[in-house]
């Protein structure tokens, strides 16, 4: 039987800007099949969760414009579980107010933080992890992430090092860092006490908002205001009104990096945060040109080491392309270089700003 105290916050509200041209504003990562696999990421997250808790007290916090695609995605949930925001404030605002929200429901309530637009393989040991850090922080004021063991010097993941007592269970957190230069990162692999920051977090929903009260109180006050109207008919009029004013900031900048009751858990699940189309090679079979095909038929000339995908399984040849991205939209086909893959945000805005935000 399911605990009826253990609840979720699915995140489901950004951009996925660098997975454009495929992601847009108007159809983001989170509710497309990027890798092929037959449900959308936000389909897959959610049925991860449903193993854990009770379906109702998951709830989704996204982007106002995204209502009609949550609920046609998961028609399962109710119309008060989508959560939604007037505009993007990073995760810290959208995390109180979920806990503000499940903390009225139930006092008792332990929180799941989990995006939605990663992908993560090995249910059972994913679940074995979330229930062991239930269990910790159903008896111990703590505030628990996830970490994944680094398998190579990544500079694009964030990084924990923490305390290793070699016992097993929750070790203490001593420093978290941004996206380290190639250098840092390969000593980081060498003194084997670092995790890549995999953005799962667990924690009581009363702990949590005491961290808020304590290191975010402009943030915390202006949330509480709305106490009373919270799970009820007027919620939506005092987001509107108010949620514009919260400081646009992450959970790990307004709260991780300031706690001193922070501890992670070593993952045991594969995990990719799919953060640019190169993570695709590392989830998806080449071919013997290690070539990366996505809903596409591929007939390679001399050509090696692309990520190719396109729409309805088109027949695409290629000939004399060597390390290119290789990807479309029905309005965008972008052939870009893998070694320049960071630049697609960037490169996303030029054309928004050239062509008409249609693009975006």
């Amino acid at each position: 039987m399911k605990n009826t105290n253990h609840y979720a916050i699915l995140m489901a509200g950004g951009i996925g800007s660098r997975f454009w041209p495929v992601s847009t504003s108007r159809y983001p990562k989170q509710f497309q099949d990027i890798l092929g696999a037959g449900s959308t990421l936000i389909q897959t997250t959610f049925h991860r969760l449903a193993k854990l808790m009770p379906v109702e007290n998951i709830i989704i916090l996204t982007h106002k414009e995204y209502k009609d695609v949550v609920k046609d995605q998961l028609p399962q949930v109710k119309d008060e579980q989508i959560v939604l925001e007037p505009e993007m404030r990073n995760t810290a605002p959208s995390i109180l107010l979920g806990a503000l929200k499940i903390k009225k429901k139930n006092k008792d309530a332990l929180i799941l933080v989990a995006p939605s637009d990663h992908w993560i393989q090995g249910d059972l040991e994913f679940q074995e992890n979330i229930e062991e850090a239930f269990n910790i922080v159903a008896e111990e004021d703590k505030l628990i992430t996830l970490g994944i063991a680094p398998t190579f010097p990544n500079t694009g993941y964030g990084y924990i090092k923490y305390k290793d007592d070699e016992g097993k269970g929750a070790k203490p957190v001593l420093k978290f860092t941004e996206k380290p230069t190639f250098k840092k990162a390969e000593t980081f692999l060498k003194e084997g006490n670092y995790v890549w920051n995999a953005g799962i977090f667990i924690w009581s929903a009363s702990f949590i908002l005491e961290n808020f009260k304590k290191y975010q109180p402009e943030t915390f006050r202006l949330f509480e205001a709305g106490n009373d109207s919270y799970n009820t008919e007027n919620e939506q009029e005092f987001l509107d009104k108010n949620y514009h004013k919260a400081q646009n900031v992450s959970i790990d900048y307004a709260i991780m990096e300031n706690s001193d009751s922070v501890f992670v858990i070593p993952a045991k699940f594969k995990w990719n945060d799919l953060g640019t189309w190169k993570s695709l090679e590392d989830e998806l079979p080449q071919d013997e040109h290690n070539n990366t095909i996505v809903n596409g038929r591929l007939l390679p000339f001399e050509a090696s080491g692309n990520i190719i995908k396109t729409q309805n399984n088109k027949a695409v040849v290629l000939e004399g392309l060597k390390d290119f991205v290789v990807v479309e939209n029905d309005a965008v086909l972008l052939i870009f270089p893998k070694e320049k893959i960071q630049e697609i945000k960037g490169i996303r805005e030029k054309a928004i700003e050239k062509f008409g935000e249609d693009l975006g």
